[in-house]
């Protein structure tokens, strides 16, 4: 039996303890916030023992992952943490909000010996794997576009609820960093690493935060491909997010959970039984509220971490695969405020 533990108990810990309930050969063990009435109510709802002592739940034997669901600038020092106690970590989006903060936390994980993974559950949404193996296998032809687009909606009051949030040091950004970075995450994953990138951010229709609530980006892929990212929180009501590549010799379209377009010069059999059990969206997405999610997505990354553990194998998404979406956002950020097009330093 893997015993699990949360640091951080918000919303987003809630789908955790959730995923874990329903994996075979796991349970919850503890819970760790800084609120001692957060930490009740949490386990009342999900089982398991609360500490507001980090050290004091690392200690715990019975505990060999913690999933980290604290604000984004604060998942590297109680990733350390875990590592250094030896439980294997798995931190939620984005991995941290630098390049080198992501980095520090790597070289911790792999000097300790523990695994180390993103929660990107996006990936494991069978639409998006299809929409994978159709890129890998060549048919979309030469690949002219490919695109995500996250207009979403967010109240003054979503903002005005954290501290943190719409603030650089622990939010990191704004729509692209929070919102957009599942996203972001897809169409790297899709389409391979970005060459150089031009962008614009702006904050249009909200108070008191630092980050942005629109940003706009061209990218050019290392293929050749060109690409765009379009994200924002100022959308009102807020729609479903979107991926689309567009090439010679195919078209297709991710939305939400759904393959709205799946169009291909050369037609396989399998397409028109694609198209009937992929064309519906199973969640309602996060558009106008964050919490409109399921978790079934993360427990497929759950399940495929604990996997990697059992046999000794890779899991699908390490802290090299999630550092590629920090350093991207972090790349258009830097386009942005200077105004002049940036070529990423890693390409790989």
């Amino acid at each position: 039996m893997t015993g699990w533990a949360i640091v951080g108990c918000g919303m987003i810990a809630k789908f955790h303890a959730k995923a874990i309930a329903d994996m075979k050969g796991s349970r919850l063990v503890a819970c760790h916030s800084r609120s001692p009435e957060k930490g009740a109510e949490f386990v009342k709802a999900f089982g398991g023992k609360a500490y507001t002592d980090l050290a004091a739940m690392l200690a715990d034997p019975d505990v060999d992952v913690v999933t980290i669901c604290t604000p984004s600038g604060a998942h590297l020092e109680p990733g350390i943490a875990a590592a250094r106690a030896g439980k294997h970590v798995l931190v939620e989006k984005p991995l941290e909000i630098t390049p080198a903060r992501c980095d520090k936390l790597i070289a911790v994980c792999e000097k300790e010996g523990v695994r180390l993974g993103t929660i990107f559950p996006s990936r494991f949404h069978r639409s998006a794997q299809l929409l994978k193996q159709a890129v890998e296998g060549g048919r979309f032809g030469a690949i002219a576009l490919a695109a995500a687009y996250v207009k979403w909606y967010r109240t003054q009051q979503y903002y005005d609820s954290g501290q943190w949030r719409g603030t650089w040091k622990l939010d990191g950004g704004g729509a692209l960093m929070n919102q957009a970075i599942h996203s972001i995450d897809l169409l790297l994953w899709l389409m391979g690493p970005v060459k150089s990138l031009s962008a614009m951010t702006a904050l249009r229709a909200h108070e008191r935060i630092e980050v942005e609530d629109a940003a706009v980006a061209s990218l050019e892929f290392v293929s050749g491909a060109l690409g765009s990212i379009e994200a924002t929180t100022a959308a009102f009501p807020g729609s479903l997010k979107r991926v689309e590549i567009a090439g010679s010799t195919g078209y297709a379209t991710l939305e939400e959970e759904a393959l709205i377009k799946w169009d291909f010069a050369k037609s396989l059999k399998v397409d028109a039984k694609i198209q009937e059990e992929m064309k519906s969206n199973t969640t309602g997405g996060g558009a106008s509220d964050p919490a409109a999610i399921g978790h079934k997505a993360h427990q497929a990354l759950f399940e495929d971490f604990l996997k990697s553990l059992k046999k000794g194998t890779p899991n699908l998404i390490d802290g090299l695969e999630g550092r590629k979406s920090v350093e991207l956002i972090t790349a258009i950020y830097k386009s942005a405020k200077s105004g002049r097009r940036v070529t990423l330093s890693s390409n790989g």
